[in-house]
């Protein structure tokens, strides 16, 4: 994609949010770029994902990829205010540890277990980067709607093989990858970019910016093969059941009957 290409792009969710522009990777650059946001803007813009929604109508509740976690030892990548690790706390995980690339939401994290009554082990760091974390530890590594902000995939998923246990599970989502190419347009859908297209670009947003790349569906279940894992389910259907219980019927409803918008997978490490 030419420096200079502008185009409209969905962050989160449905709506259409700003100009993207297409730019090189600077790691260093997106982080600072990426935890500013999320320390000052995020929760307020783009809202929060957490379990048991996986996303945009995908629920733990019916897909059932976590099963029992009694006693289990859980690992959350982009762990935001706390609430997903919440959820397995009060399913009697016996150890809750979570990693966010913002120092702001590690203290609503904080903040919000403590209020709950549960203890965990947070750590500020991005997840492409050494921090800490025991290896060969966790029954679980999950990752809801933060996988994607990364600047090296395949280096992130070798430290998450690395953090779990033989036979250890890692489940994470994100939003599809042609649910970004496509748009609601007059009761139509229209291709806004190339699905093929991975280039990272910056979206100014409200009080901010924010820069990502749009992966390929097949980029993350190659990663995922390299770094040790053996998928066991990939979960991409909108629940008709979710939509009309929430009596959704705007364009994103219609999109989602239409087309993928969140990708769920489980993987195993061998």
């Amino acid at each position: 994609m030419d420096k200079n290409t502008v185009h409209q792009t969905n962050i989160i969710g449905a709506g259409e949010v700003g100009s993207a522009v297409s730019i090189d990777m600077d790691k260093n650059a997106v982080h600072t770029a990426n935890s500013l946001y999320w320390d000052t803007q995020g929760n307020d813009f783009l809202g929060a994902i957490v379990l048991p929604y996986y996303g945009a109508f995908v629920s733990e509740e019916k897909c059932q990829l976590f099963g029992d976690v009694s006693g289990k030892k859980m690992l959350e990548i982009g762990c935001g205010n706390g609430q997903s690790l919440h959820y397995h706390g009060e399913r009697q995980a016996s150890e809750l540890w979570g990693m966010d690339l913002s120092e702001k939401q590690i203290e609503k994290a904080t903040q919000h277990l403590k209020s709950c009554g549960l203890a965990a082990q947070l750590i500020c760091s991005p997840m492409e980067e050494e921090c800490g974390l025991p290896v060969h530890y966790f029954d679980y590594v999950y990752s809801i709607y933060a996988i994607g902000w990364t600047t090296d995939l395949e280096g992130t998923f070798d430290r998450i093989a690395s953090y779990l246990k033989k036979d250890g599970v890692f489940i994470f989502s994100w939003s599809h990858p042609i649910h970004k190419c496509v748009a609601a347009e007059n009761n139509s859908l229209a291709f806004k970019k190339s699905y093929f297209d991975e280039s990272w670009y910056s979206v100014s947003l409200a009080e901010g910016a924010l820069t990502l790349s749009d992966r390929k569906l097949s980029t993350y279940v190659n990663a995922l093969a390299k770094a040790g894992f053996v998928m066991e389910q990939m979960i991409e259907e909108s629940d008709e059941e979710m939509m009309q219980a929430r009596g959704e019927n705007n364009d994103f409803a219609q999109k989602a009957k239409m087309l993928p918008v969140t990708f769920v997978i489980k993987a195993r490490k061998l």
